[in-house]
C-alpha cells in the first residue's frame, strides 16, 4: 500500500507510521521538522496543512489511504486555523487523489454528558475549543463524503495512552495513588474510559485496509473499567493497598471552588468532572462490522504504564 499520515511525527501518528513500515507499505508523512528527527523507513514530506494545496497534492497523491491525524490541541487560538481550515485545504488537495480517508477524531465531540452510554448516533455537543474544531473538521469531512463520494471513514478513540504519552495526567494520577494521597469521590461506580496506543492503532489499519461498509461511517473504539478497578490496577501493579478513602462529592467540589484561586491546586472542576464520570464510550460498531478488538486489555496496559512510571521514578 502507499499511506500518507498527517500528524505522523505525532503521539499517535508516529506508531501508525511505524506499524505501516513494519507491514512493508510505502508510508509518506507532512512534518514541519528537521531531517534528523525522521522517522525510519518513512518519507517525510516537508510542510503543514497551511500548504498550497499543490504542495499538498503532492504530499497525497497516488495514496491508497490517507490518515488525517494531525490536530492543534494546546494553542486555542491555533485550532481553528490547523484543525478546521486545515481540514479544508487538505480536502481540495485530496479530491480524486486518495483511494481513502481515514479521520483521527476523538470522542470529546459528544460533549460533557457524565452519565450512560454513549454511541456513534450520539448527539455532537462539543464544549471546550480543541473539541468544537475537532467537531467541524469531521463535519467538513463526512460532507465531503456525501457530495464529493470521497470515500471516508471517521475513528473516535476516547483517551488514549502509552509509556511514550504527551499528555501527563495519567502519570499524575499514578504518582497520587503511589503516595497513598488518593481518595475517591461521591457514589461507587465512576467509570475510566481509556485506550492503548497499539489498540487504536488496530483500529485505525482497520479502518484504512477493511472494506467499509457505508462510506462516511464513524466508529468509536475505546475501553474502561470501573474506577475502583481502575484505580486497583495501579495500586496493585506499584505494590501498593488499593485506596478506600472516600470522601462526599458536593463536599469535594466546595473545596475545589473555594480553592480555584490558589496557583497549582491539584484538584481542578475538570478533573473532578472526571474522577466522578459516569459515561461509557461503546465500540459495539466497529467490533460487530470490522471484527475489532481490544488486544492490549487495561489490566495490561495501565499496568505496564504503572510499572515504567516506577521504575522512572527510583
Amino acid at each position: 500500500m502507499i499511506v500518507a499520515v498527517t500528524g505522523g511525527t505525532g503521539f499517535i501518528g508516529k506508531h501508525l507510521v511505524a506499524r505501516h513500515v513494519a507491514r512493508g507499505d510505502q508510508v509518506r508523512y507532512l512534518t514541519r521538522r528537521k531531517a534528523a528527527e525522521h522517522i525510519r523507513g518513512a518519507f517525510a514530506h516537508i510542510g503543514n496543512l497551511s500548504c498550497s494545496v499543490d504542495e499538498l497534492r503532492q504530499f497525497v497523491r497516488g495514496a491508497d489511504v490517507l490518515y488525517h491525524c494531525a490536530a492543534e490541541l494546546r494553542n486555542e487560538a491555533e485550532m481553528h486555523n490547523t484543525n478546521v481550515l486545515g481540514t479544508a485545504n487538505l480536502l481540495v488537495a485530496a479530491s480524486g487523489e486518495v483511494g481513502r480517508w481515514v479521520q483521527l477524531s476523538s470522542t470529546g465531540v459528544y460533549g460533557s454528558e457524565r452519565h450512560g452510554d454513549i454511541h456513534e448516533h450520539a448527539e455532537i455537543n462539543p464544549v471546550i475549543a480543541y473539541e468544537k474544531s475537532k467537531a467541524a473538521s469531521d463535519n467538513l469531512v463526512c460532507t465531503a463524503a456525501e457530495k464529493q463520494n470521497l470515500p471516508c471513514v471517521v475513528l473516535r478513540p476516547s483517551n488514549v495512552y502509552g509509556t511514550d504519552m504527551p499528555n501527563q495526567s495519567l502519570f499524575q494520577l499514578i504518582r497520587v495513588i503511589d503516595r497513598g494521597m488518593f481518595f475517591f469521590i461521591g457514589k461507587h461506580g465512576a467509570v475510566a474510559n481509556y485506550i492503548h496506543i497499539e489498540n487504536v492503532v488496530d483500529a485505525l489499519l482497520l479502518c484504512g485496509t477493511a472494506a467499509l461498509p457505508l462510506n462516511g461511517r464513524v466508529y468509536i473504539v475505546s475501553d474502561h473499567r470501573t474506577l475502583e478497578d481502575f484505580v486497583g490496577i495501579i495500586a496493585t501493579s506499584l505494590g501498593k493497598r488499593t485506596p478506600q478513602k472516600r470522601l462526599p462529592e458536593s463536599l469535594v467540589r466546595a473545596a475545589v471552588a473555594l480553592a480555584g484561586l490558589i496557583p497549582k491546586f491539584p484538584l481542578t472542576s475538570s478533573r473532578l468532572d472526571a474522577l466522578t464520570n459516569r459515561t461509557v464510550y461503546r465500540s459495539d460498531r466497529i467490533e460487530s462490522e470490522l471484527g475489532y478488538k481490544n488486544k492490549i486489555s487495561m489490566e495490561e496496559g495501565i499496568g505496564e504504564l504503572a510499572r515504567y512510571w516506577k521504575n522512572g521514578s527510583t
